[in-house]
């Protein structure tokens, strides 16, 4: 394989040699950019929506997002654990371990795809009664989430592979899918819910089928421009090895991301008590927040993916040098979006609905957690890297930690008369600040035992 330090041939990128912070901007803004269009499906329900069917509908399809988001991580941590077994494998100029653990992931996550969507699909109107969802939208909560449910299996057929090309440094193939299925989802949008008015099941349906065809496209894509998924038919067999290690690290991933879901859903069933209007506010909030995640996640994808080439090359100097780097792009971005929230709140929360008391709150609620961005992203830089060294334990203590905060914090907040219903904002900023007290523990005692020098 070419050492180079940014390959064209096979549309991949070896980070284990050059200019890191180049590498680390190269590799996360195309997948920015890829992440901000995949979150503007659920923008585009929010919004087509909230504006065509009403606030009650907007509040349907936001009762749902702790629940959906479970089901999903359950698939996206087997991918994620897949992503860093092809990026060590790539690291180490392993081509045969790379494609045999390409297979091995997609057999992994796509099972793991098929069996959440059959449970997750019965399984529905149980947990959205057990969340206290409001008896005014719990009908078409049930109705839209029951049609995301469905569509898992198709969605996770664009998140496969988007995982396995960006663990070999192509972040920008993913891209160009998601622009063109963005555009299908907008169109799409508008004709069944305002035309055909199917409402928030067509919201859903529109954005399953969308995400279906940035799927295809990629595989397709994948196949014709990168030699390593042009397999022979040694690669289609199951190594145990390879099982071994996108489990282990796949597990505890899922893990985290479902604690942390369910956390969220006993977020949930708190906002829910306070009506339909905190529920909708909450929902616009946490639809802006969703895109504000995105340079972080951005920014941690790249990192994780760097240092598991670097781990995978021997690379120690590079690791930490990268995180360094890291930190600085991560506190730039943080505080140009805090004086973005600050200033211009109320006028983004207005995009999602006209409804003055639900505006009012959500640009409050805004005004409190942009506070914490900074705390925020330092979850993403260490857990990205953390994740890319293959400390499995980390992902999974992590989960629990948010847990314990997630369901401790909300309810003591929302009692104290000051802070009343804006506890719940108040709250996910404090959770995120003790989160990355725990990640940066995590990040320093890892390091003292298996030193990076």
């Amino acid at each position: 394989m070419n050492n180079g330090n940014s390959r064209k041939q096979n549309n991949v990128m070896d980070m284990t040699e050059g200019n890191i912070t180049k590498q680390l901007m190269l590799f996360s803004v195309p997948m920015l950019l890829g992440n901000l269009f995949q979150q503007i499906y659920n923008l585009v329900d929010s919004v087509v929506v909230g504006r065509v069917v009403g606030p009650n509908a907007l509040a349907a399809i936001g009762a749902t997002g702790s629940v959906t988001f479970l089901f999903i991580a359950l698939c996206n941590g087997m991918g994620s654990g897949g992503g860093i077994v092809v990026s060590q494998k790539f690291g180490a100029k392993d081509e045969t371990g790379v494609r045999k653990s390409l297979t091995n992931a997609a057999y992994l996550m796509m099972g793991m795809a098929v069996i959440v969507c059959v449970i997750s699909y019965l399984l529905t109107p149980t947990i959205l009664t057990l969340l206290k969802t409001p008896s005014d939208i719990i009908s078409d909560a049930i109705s839209y989430m029951r049609m995301m449910c469905l569509g898992l299996p198709l969605v996770a057929i664009y998140n496969y592979s988007s995982f396995m090309l960006r663990a070999l440094g192509d972040s920008r193939g993913p891209l160009y899918f998601l622009i063109v299925s963005c555009l299908i989802n907008v169109v799409l949008d508008i004709l069944f819910v305002k035309v055909l008015g199917m409402s928030v099941f067509g919201a859903a349906l529109a954005t399953v089928i969308s995400q279906f065809i940035a799927g295809a496209g990629c595989i397709v894509y994948s196949v014709k421009t990168n030699e390593f998924f042009r397999l022979s038919k040694e690669d289609y067999n199951t190594d145990k090895k390879i099982v071994y290690d996108t489990v282990r690290l796949g597990v505890p991933m899922s893990l985290q991301f479902s604690m942390i879901a369910i956390s969220c859903m006993g977020l949930q069933a708190v906002v829910n008590s306070f009506g339909s209007v905190a529920v909708a506010a909450f929902t616009a909030t946490s639809r802006i927040e969703q895109l504000v995640h995105q340079p972080y996640t951005s920014l941690g994808t790249a990192l994780a993916t760097f240092t598991g080439q670097n781990y995978g090359a021997r690379q120690d100097s590079r690791i930490k040098e990268g995180f360094k780097k890291s930190t600085i792009i991560m506190l730039t971005m943080s505080v140009i979006l805090l004086i973005i929230m600050q200033i211009g709140g109320k006028a983004i929360v207005s995009l999602f609905v006209s409804d003055s008391a639900v505006i009012e709150m959500g640009a409050k609620g805004l005004k409190i957690t942009s506070l914490f961005y900074a705390v925020l992203g330092m979850i993403y830089v260490t857990r990205g890297t953390q994740n890319g060294l293959g400390d499995a334990l980390f992902a999974f203590i992590n989960g629990i930690v948010e847990v314990i905060a997630r369901i401790i914090l909300p309810a003591f907040l929302v009692a104290i008369p000051a802070l009343n219903v804006y506890g719940i904002w108040w709250s996910a900023g404090l959770v995120w600040f003790v989160s990355a007290v725990f990640c940066l523990m995590r990040y320093i005692s890892f390091n003292k035992k298996h030193p990076m020098e």
